[in-house]
This record gives structure tokens, sequence and C-alpha cells, in this order.
């Protein structure tokens, strides 16, 4: 009989805090929900003609609701590692969120439209400017015009180092792709002990 003593080291869990951005109507809630394996505390409010003249639904006229604090859900990618997924609005007027939620993140997936790509640009400012790793995602919409990802990086200006690539925020393997190719961006660029 073994003792307490000689059982190896129960292994460490680790909890990382990622954040999913972009623009109004990209699909973060979308992403969260699909790959959650929790259900996704939303935080939706109906669009209302209230908004109208804030809101601009270029490309996603049949947008129904909003997030209007944040998305949460929870994914486990092996015993070891549990990613905390926090959602953020895409309405200019809510970005005053952005801090509050980037505080103790270490990375981001930016999603992004090609049928309204300047939408994401907010969200790469945000991320680059506080030096939090992101990794983007072009959510692949049906109908929308499809680029290769140098196409997407160019105009974006990302950096050659930015991963980019193209998923489906509807479906669990792509968003869950989507976030190991961030996990994989960080252990490869993040300093360690940060």
């Amino acid at each position: 009989m073994a003792s307490a003593a000689s059982e190896p080291p129960a292994l460490q869990r680790a909890a990382l805090k990622l954040l999913v951005a972009g623009g109004f109507g990209v699909g973060k809630t979308t992403l969260v929900g699909a790959v959650s394996e929790i259900v996704p505390l939303r935080t939706e409010e109906l669009l209302t003609s209230a908004g109208a003249a804030v809101d601009d639904l270029t490309g996603v006229s049949a947008k129904t609701t909003t997030t209007v604090a944040l998305d949460f859900g929870r994914i486990t990618l092996n015993p070891s590692l549990v990613l905390y997924l926090f959602g953020t609005p895409g309405q200019e007027r809510f970005w005053f969120m952005w801090d509050e939620l980037a505080a103790g993140s270490l990375g981001a997936v930016v999603l992004a439209d090609t049928r309204r790509l300047d939408s994401c640009f907010p969200a790469v400012d945000f991320f680059e400017s506080r030096g939090i790793p992101f990794v983007v995602g072009v959510n692949c919409f049906d109908n929308a015009p499809r680029y290769p990802v140098d196409q997407v990086r160019q105009a974006l200006d990302l950096s050659p180092q930015v991963p980019v690539r193209h998923c489906d925020a509807r479906d669990r393997e792509s968003g869950k792709g989507l976030l190991v190719l961030l996990v994989e961006y960080l252990l490869q660029h993040v300093p360690v002990g940060q």
C-alpha cells in the first residue's frame, strides 16, 4: 500500500482568463456559447428604437439583441488547463467596460467580419496599446466575402507574428481551434512569470 507521501503530486490546475472581442455583431456571444462547457452567462438585451441612431446595423440587419455588459463561459482544454472566457460588448457606448474586463487577462481573440472589417479596428488597437497578446479569427458568415488570411492581415495592418485564422463562431470545434491557437501563441510569446 502506497503512503500519501509517495503518491505523485496532483496536477496543478491552471486557469487562464481570455477575452473575446470585436465589433458589434461579429459573433462574440455565439463563440462563447458554442465552446462553453457550462451554460454561458449572457447579458443580452433587445435592440430598441431608442438605439437606432447609434446602432449601425450595416451587414447585420437581422440582429435583434446586443451584449450590454459581458458574456462568460468556461472550457476545459485538458485536466490541468481551464479557460475562462469573457466576451466584450461590441458597441462603442459600452467600450468603457473593456478595461475592467481586460484586467488579469492573458490574451484575447479578436473576431473579424469581412463585411465590416473596420469594426474590429478598435479591438485590435485596444490590445496592441496595452500589450495584450491576441489572435484574429475571421468569422466566415454565410454569403460574406472570403479573403485569404494574408489579405486580412494586411487590411488590419497586423504584425506578421499575430496569428490569423478563418473560423465559424457557431461551430464548437472551430471555436476550440481558435482558443488553442491563442493558448499556443501565448506559450510562445508571453515571457515566463507574467
